[in-house]
């Protein structure tokens, strides 16, 4: 990912209080308690799940458990909090010492080593308070592999929605 798509990412993320959020959209896809899930985030990622969903959307999709997906993909992160100076610092080692990265994150969402753990490990919580909250067994697989790679061209109709998510998810 760019440096110039970072920094439109943090300060989305900064300037989120000022954008409104139009939650009735995710009222109307989501189950009562799917939607909590989905109100329990923050502000920034509601709007970011809001803006995967127009995405979609205007690409044609229309299956109910990627449109869930692309609401609740980052549902995990609301585990742990953290500020965007953390956010970024994660991307940063990331890009600098992926090794450092995937160890850091591997541990416990304790201390310093928080928001890596979170960045690791969110999708894995999600899908499984996603699966908690009646999510349907598709929605929670997309969820859990929105960070994993495809290796070649999408195999099945899992990997072809994911494949999906993820480019449109990358783009915001």
């Amino acid at each position: 990912m760019s440096a110039v798509y970072r920094i439109r990412q943090g300060l989305r993320a900064l300037t989120a209080w000022l954008a409104p959020v139009d939650d009735a959209q995710a009222e109307q896809l989501l189950t009562p308690d799917l939607y909590a899930l989905y109100r329990a985030m923050r502000r920034s990622e509601r709007q970011h799940s809001l803006r995967v969903l127009r995405d979609l959307r205007a690409a044609g999709h229309t299956d109910p458990d990627l449109l869930t997906a692309a609401l609740l993909h980052d549902v995990g992160k609301r585990r742990a909090r953290f500020g965007v100076a953390a956010k970024t610092l994660v991307v940063l080692v990331r890009a600098v010492a992926p090794a450092l990265y995937w160890r850091w994150g591997s541990g416990p969402a304790r201390g310093w080593r928080t928001p890596f753990a979170v960045s690791v490990r969110h999708p894995a919580w999600g899908a499984e308070m996603v699966a908690q909250a009646g999510g349907s067994p598709l929605a929670v697989e997309l969820i859990a592999r929105h960070q994993d790679r495809l290796d070649g061209p999408p195999r099945t109709e899992a990997d072809r929605l994911l494949a999906a998510l993820q480019a449109v998810d990358n783009n915001n």
